[in-house]
């Protein structure tokens, strides 16, 4: 009996299976560690889409024991390799924004001023804490031991997007601290910095 339709969630899956075959537990890891900075709606997912795909062919599973306890490990087959390399050939969509501490800063008016300035904070963190990783994983690949070092040209085309990301959020933080610094007591209140707004318009002319 058919799971549902396949997803960009399955094929994200998919594509790990690709790489190797994998137990829930490990792919669990590997979604922890890679794409779940990409795609993290694919976790919420993680134990129902790999039974999917052996649904539709694409994978199989099969039983091995650790010690006492059996795990089923999935690996990709021939028709899940084409499938694969089929979704592969459409571009796909573009990038969506969820960011919840930027929602909070577009309603800070109704706020305080304390408290924009500690989401602003918590805003810088989170990207800085995210690079920590970001850093060490290519540093690793750069010095060639990365966890799959033939994969490294592939690796670091999500690595730059993924670092010019996390330093935009960060520069980002300081800059709309800074702003929101010079605010009054009350959020409702303020007003744009003008020199600051022409030149965001500027760069938004690129």
């Amino acid at each position: 009996m058919s799971r549902g339709p396949l997803t960009t969630t399955s094929f994200a899956i998919l594509g790990l299976l690709a790489v190797q075959p994998w137990s829930t537990y490990e792919l669990t890891r590997q979604m922890d560690r890679s794409l779940g900075r990409l795609w993290p709606r694919a976790q919420s997912k993680l134990y129902e889409e790999p039974k999917k795909l052996v649904d539709h062919g694409l994978a199989e599973a099969t039983t091995e024991r650790v010690g006492r306890r059996p795990r089923t490990v999935y690996s990709i087959t021939p028709a899940g390799r084409q499938a694969l390399a089929e979704w592969l050939r459409s571009p796909g969509a573009g990038p969506v924004l969820e960011f919840e501490q930027l929602l909070k800063i577009s309603f800070a008016e109704h706020g305080t001023k304390a408290d924009a300035l500690a989401t602003i904070a918590a805003a810088n963190e989170w990207a800085k804490e995210r690079n920590e990783e970001n850093l060490a994983t290519g540093r690793a690949y750069l010095e060639g031991r990365g966890p799959f070092q033939y994969r490294a040209a592939q690796n670091m085309l999500a690595g730059a997007f993924l670092t010019e990301f996390y330093r935009m959020v960060a520069q980002w933080a300081e800059w709309a601290a800074g702003q929101v610094e010079q605010w009054p007591d009350d959020p409702a209140q303020a007003v744009p910095d003008q020199a600051a707004f022409e030149q965001i318009v500027r760069r938004a002319e690129w």
